[in-house]
């Protein structure tokens, strides 16, 4: 599954990257983000729980981060497993600014197996890209302090 979007952030793209690289920010804007602890140099463990259609589970996983040229661009790396299947996935993600502040664009590959890879890549789609929505406006929001700070899960 291929997926490419983007947004715009009301902030610089030196202060994108230090908020979408903070375990702390990435652990309350993550859409349905339990836990994220970091476990080494840009490499942390994570448990979220998502839902496809009927098919709701709890993923553990890992995510990486490498290729990082600060504050343009770097590769995400993410594995998880959980009851309803699998998924791992590359992502490419992009700063570019802009007279409103950064437009981050992503673009993602995908494979995903399980119970969950049943219910069709239209609908995994249509999840996935409203995701990123939420991160991206959650993102935003702590950007430009509309967000409430919350006890963070992060370790």
């Amino acid at each position: 599954m291929n997926l490419d979007g983007s947004a715009v952030l009301h902030a610089d793209p030196d202060r994108v990257w230090s908020v979408i690289t903070a375990p702390a920010v990435l652990a309350r804007t993550i859409p349905g983000c339990e836990t994220l602890e970091q476990v080494g140099d840009d490499e942390y463990k994570m448990n979220v729980t998502v839902g496809v259609g009927a098919i709701r589970g709890t993923y553990a996983g890992e995510v990486r981060l490498s290729d990082k040229e600060h504050p343009k661009s770097y590769v995400m790396h993410a594995s998880g497993a959980g009851g309803p299947g699998n998924v791992r996935a590359k992502v490419l993600i992009n700063l570019e600014p802009t007279s409103e502040g950064t437009t981050p664009t992503y673009s993602a590959d995908a494979v995903v197996g399980g119970a969950v890879a049943g219910v069709g890549q239209r609908m995994m789609t249509g999840v996935a890209k409203r995701m990123a929505g939420q991160f991206f406006k959650a993102i935003d929001d702590e950007l430009t302090g509309a967000a409430v700070p919350a006890p963070a899960a992060a370790a």
